[in-house]
């Protein structure tokens, strides 16, 4: 008689091999404490502005309850083309090159599953986003990471991609400006980084939804450089700059052979995104400027201090250019990230993510949201202040 197999066996491999999310396991713990200032979430400690969550209700008020198109409001597309074009200079129809997700996370699953057969390689940039790597994992793709060094602002450059890549590799996944480095790439850099994919015939997938938040340089897109519209898609959303974490609204714009291809895996998993979501992109698209402008101000703020006050207590850290992340080095400390983060944690009631969490090259490294108040940011300075006194 066959012995049976356990419940853990039973499970596809690529999903019982993923480990759980470094942040969330690390946040478990935060959970279960009082009184910590967290720089680990990142997520805005705004709220939506006002006249989009008046919008929302306004919009549950007159019955915007149902379905919606599968691939979103058409209103909403159209606002989204005019965005996009004005914003990052490219100009995709808003019938069919246009569609609005559930978050940015949903469209980068849709994108890989589109494009991947089983054995496909995906270029990808480390230290970066927690998803990235199981999100290539699930979509039966290799993954293939790039490390990026401090020393050179985590900039990702032609040669490292030469460097890994094979005739297996079909997908370059890109994200600038960076979580968790807060990196940019100059329009030289992506330049170079274009050639690379138009020469080896990639598909370029861009995930941009730190866009608006820069500080001393404007953003450029790779998607807005010759020859890649046609090889790229290219993802944002509303969660960041507008502070809109919890509508989960996302959009994918690209070739309309590949959105076809994306919206027909949503269709038959999500359907649609929230239609009251959807009414709230609406409002918050119809006059952007002055909800991004006084965020992107105070995020400045912030930066500059923590930035300094980090240089101040010695600590080696790539002054950030995009998003709202510093990433420190404490590796002259001799503790790994996660031991630094935990006693951070437990002896300062600092929660801070170590660099482990957004892939290896992030060991010896600390990721601090700058997503919360400056008088937050400054008590817990002054308490990792205090802590590497003591080590």
């Amino acid at each position: 008689m066959t012995a049976s197999l356990s419940l853990r066996d039973r499970l596809a491999h690529q999903v019982r091999d993923i480990p759980r999310s470094g942040i969330r396991d690390f946040f478990d713990i935060v959970s279960t404490m009082k009184d910590v200032i967290s720089l680990g979430i990142g997520e805005p400690d705004f709220d939506t502005p006002w006249h989009v969550r008046e919008s929302t209700v306004f919009s549950l008020e007159r019955g915007a309850t149902h379905y919606t198109s599968n691939l979103g409001y058409l209103e909403l597309r159209q606002a989204i083309s005019k965005y996009v074009a004005q914003n990052f200079g490219v100009t995709y129809r808003p019938d069919d090159e246009v569609l609005v997700t559930v978050g940015v996370s949903e469209a980068l699953d849709l994108a890989l599953r589109a494009l991947i057969n089983p054995g496909d390689e995906v270029l990808y940039h480390e230290p970066c986003y927690v998803s990235y790597r199981a999100t290539i994992v699930f979509a039966h793709g290799v993954p293939l990471a790039v490390a990026t060094k401090a020393d050179n602002g985590f900039r990702l450059t032609r040669a490292m991609l030469e460097a890994k890549v094979t005739p297996r590799t079909k997908v370059l996944m890109l994200n600038f400006p960076n979580n968790p480095t807060g990196a940019i790439m100059s329009r030289a850099d992506l330049e170079d980084i274009a050639a690379f994919a138009r020469e080896r015939d990639l598909i370029v997938i861009t995930d941009e939804i730190y866009a608006e938040l820069t500080y001393d340089t404007p953003h450029t897109s790779i998607v807005s450089l010759p020859g890649l519209r046609e090889r790229t898609i290219f993802l944002h959303g509303f969660s960041k700059a507008w502070a809109m974490t919890g509508f989960r609204l996302g959009y994918a714009c690209g070739p309309a052979e590949l959105i076809e291809a994306m919206m027909k895996i949503h269709q038959y998993t999500m359907l649609c995104a929230s239609s009251m979501g959807q009414k709230a992109a609406i409002e918050a698209l119809a006059r952007p400027e002055v909800d991004v402008a006084e965020m992107v101000g105070e995020y400045r703020r912030r930066r500059n201090f923590i930035a300094s006050a980090l240089t101040d207590m010695g600590l080696e850290c790539h002054r950030p250019l995009g998003a709202f992340y510093a990433f420190p080095s404490v590796a002259k400390f001799g503790l790994p990230a996660k031991e630094f983060a935990l006693r951070l944690l437990q002896e300062e009631k600092v929660a801070a993510v170590p660099g482990t969490a957004f892939g290896d090259c992030g060991e010896g490294f600390l990721r601090c949201a700058y997503a919360t108040s400056l008088e937050n940011i400054k008590e817990a300075m002054r308490r990792l202040e205090r802590f590497i006194g003591r080590l």
